[in-house]
């Protein structure tokens, strides 16, 4: 039995209480990672709110023990936060970002890649070995603490891996083609992300947005952007699978009122990295603006302002800290100057007022 030894203890600190009470074997709160997510992926409240729904079931152990804790679909745009949002509650959960098991469907679009899923068949190379692309232990996870497994750009899966799919959707588990060992996902938390629907969603909401289309009631164009992507789902996949998945969730495209938190966030990653230069940087307001006009792109949401760092700020960060490598300790500010970023100290009084500010 898996997580034997977690079961007994887990039992014994419960066994003692006076009154019934009740407990949970799982260590996270849902609350606690909400909240980081809420902190870090911009304007998706009612996509987090889903999964926030999810966690607080599985949290309350009220699934289905044959099956996964939950089977959820985050869709919507690129550059929107789906694979953010599962990395960033992996960290949440696990403690760092990488303790998934990710498996990228664009690698598996060919169905003779397609037994790199489950290992090679009987008589063919590796089949004694049992070599397979998922990582065992990221999916049983532990007794307190569930796995988490992401299918990457699930439009892009060939025919038999999405049969492999729905066997585990179905009962939670995977046998391996070589016969020799069987994959457990009970105690996995599956995620999936797509963005099909997402092209045929854009061109509608742009012809929507010109001429006497623009007055329709709200309503009706939400539910019209919803049917165009259950019509996007069911020519791409069978109802059978459809009908196996806990959760849709749709993630919106950014928009204008978002800028502002798309420049913070990136400008909180770089800092990360400077950390480990003992550096920080600050941005002045109107270099702030610029970066916003720069980097915002509704088609391509936060990977956008993401490249406009890469070609713009972090070059400019990277020649001051090679010109001046004793820099270490300090507060650099980043302004523009025409068309150019400049990078130059900021003492202890404008740091004081930026920090006010």
């Amino acid at each position: 039995m898996p997580f034997i030894n977690e079961v007994l203890e887990h039992n014994q600190r419960t066994s003692g209480a006076t009154a019934p009470k009740l407990t949970s074997r799982f260590r996270f709160d849902p609350d606690q990672v909400i909240a980081r997510l809420r902190s870090r992926i911009v304007g998706q409240d009612a996509a987090l709110d889903a999964i926030a729904a999810s966690l607080t079931v599985i949290k309350a152990e009220l699934g289905d023990p044959r099956k996964p804790l939950a089977v959820i679909l985050l869709m919507g745009p690129t550059g929107v936060g789906k694979t953010e949002t599962v990395r960033l509650l992996t960290e949440a959960i696990h403690g760092k970002a990488d303790a998934l098991c990710r498996i990228d469907m664009n690698t598996l679009a060919q169905e003779h890649y397609a037994a790199s899923l489950t290992g090679a068949p009987p008589g063919y190379v590796g089949s004694k070995e049992g070599t397979t692309l998922f990582d065992k232990a990221a999916i049983e996870g532990s007794f307190g603490t569930p796995g988490i497994v992401l299918f990457d750009e699930l439009e892009k899966a060939s025919e038999p891996v999405v049969r492999a799919l729905m066997n585990i959707f179905d009962n939670g588990q995977l046998r391996l083609s070589s016969g020799t060992a069987t994959l457990d996902f009970r105690n996995s938390l599956i995620f999936m992300t797509s963005n099909i629907g997402a092209q045929a969603l854009w061109d509608y909401q742009q012809r929507q947005s010109r001429g006497w289309r623009k007055w329709l009631p709200h309503g009706w164009q939400v539910s019209t952007e919803a049917r165009l992507v259950d019509e996007a789902l069911e020519k791409q996949f069978s109802p059978e699978f459809l009908n196996r998945i806990d959760h849709r969730v749709s993630f919106q495209r950014l928009g204008n009122d978002q800028v502002g938190q798309l420049v913070d966030l990136a400008l909180e990653r770089l800092n990360q990295r400077l950390a480990r230069q003992q550096v920080q940087l600050m941005l002045d307001t109107h270099l702030k603006s610029w970066l916003g006009e720069q980097g915002f792109d509704r088609r391509y949401g936060a990977r956008s302002m993401a490249r406009a760092f890469r070609h713009h700020v972090e070059p400019a960060v990277a020649r001051r800290l090679l010109e001046e490598p004793d820099a270490a300790g300090d507060v650099l500010r980043a302004r523009l100057e025409g068309d150019r970023i400049v990078i130059e100290p900021l003492d202890t009084t404008d740091c004081a007022a930026q920090r006010h500010r």
